[in-house]
């Protein structure tokens, strides 16, 4: 008897052994940390990738056991012939059972997209598709294609005011359509009902706060000051008079530099101004076409909520300080002017 109870319990003993290996090797393979660096690491899938493609690229951050594991999962799926796009997060805590699910059935992580505040819609392509799966020329092409713009109710004038400058969780491999239609439902919740009732106290649209706050954004970078350059461009823009029946002209050097395309002038000088554009403000009265600029929040809040005073001019400090000497007077603000001017010429700015 003794030795039948010494055999079974030699035999229990052998049997859980051969269990805590079992479960050892699973743990090993499937449940331990996947990530080579203890870190949170991330795998990009493109439209081109292959399985073999995959690996490499799962392995590069991958410990090699993980790796076994991943494999093995992959050998006894159909993972193989239905390779899935997206950003996909290899975490410390996750093992290649649950990298392989998340790769499996696409279940990305979303990139913290940053729409930017730059001038020109090819620029803002290139921006985007450093941060994304998609082609630069594919999202220009659609911005430039008035069609497109029309769908979501601008023009490729206006275009750049669909697009709030901000941080969003979007997919990595999200298409353009989608990327729109995402940017058009965040539009709609930033022009909430206090902006839209601001913006038709001021007799304008969202668009054309956006266009007008575009120019306050070239005007300056101090946020402090931009509800006082944001009333003098306002004041400009809805003055009627004898000598300007439609409005007196912005006479924003901004839009001369849009006009031209030369971002980088310092100085706008009088054979600048005659440039034939629907941006040149010195000879069109009124707003210009459309943005030029995707403006900042900032902008647009400070155009919506302008100060409310009499000033027709500024002009840039002679300090160089990044703020403006408001004037009343055109007398007042050549006087402005030239102290700016004689300032320029003290350090041979051109």
């Amino acid at each position: 008897m003794r030795k039948k109870k010494n055999k079974s319990s030699m035999l229990f003993k052998f049997i859980g052994v051969g269990l805590l290996v079992v479960v050892a090797i699973v743990y090993y393979f499937f449940f331990a940390g996947m990530s080579s660096s203890g870190d949170t690491q991330y795998v990009y899938i493109d439209d081109d990738d292959t399985i073999d493609s995959v690996y490499t690229k799962l392995g590069e951050v991958s410990k090699s056991n993980a790796m076994t594991g991943f494999k093995t999962l992959v050998k006894v799926s159909s993972y193989a012939d239905n390779v899935r796009t997206g950003r996909y997060a290899v975490r410390s805590g996750e093992g290649s059972l649950m990298v392989f699910r998340h790769l499996k059935n696409g279940l990305q992580t979303p990139v913290s997209l940053v729409v930017p505040s730059v001038r020109t819609m090819d620029r803002l392509a290139a921006e985007l598709s450093k941060r994304l799966m998609m082609d630069s020329t594919a999202l220009y092409k659609a911005l430039s294609d008035e069609a497109v713009c029309q769908k979501y109710g601008y023009d490729t004038a206006t275009i750049a005011a669909l697009f709030i400058p901000n941080t969003y969780d979007i997919y990595w491999n999200v298409t353009v359509d989608k990327l729109l239609d995402r940017m058009q439902k965040e539009n709609k919740a930033f022009w909430n009902a206090e902006r839209t009732k601001k913006a038709q106290a001021m007799k304008l649209t969202p668009i054309e706060v956006t266009t007008l706050a575009s120019i306050v954004d070239e005007e300056t970078a101090n946020n402090g000051e931009k509800p006082m350059v944001a009333g003098m461009y306002y004041n400009r823009l809805m003055l009627r008079n004898a000598e300007y029946p439609e409005g007196m002209p912005l006479q924003a050097d901004p839009t001369i530099k849009f006009a031209w395309k030369r971002f980088d002038l310092k100085r706008i000088y009088n054979n600048l101004l005659y440039i034939k554009s629907p941006y040149n403000t010195y000879r069109n009265p009124g707003l210009p076409p459309g943005p030029i600029r995707i403006p900042s929040i900032a902008g647009i809040d400070a155009v919506l909520n302008h100060v409310q005073h009499d000033y027709l001019y500024m002009c840039a400090k002679e300090d160089f300080s990044g703020t403006h000497n408001f004037a009343r007077t055109y007398t007042d603000h050549m006087q402005n002017a030239k102290r700016y001017s004689d300032a320029l010429n003290n350090r041979g700015i051109k």
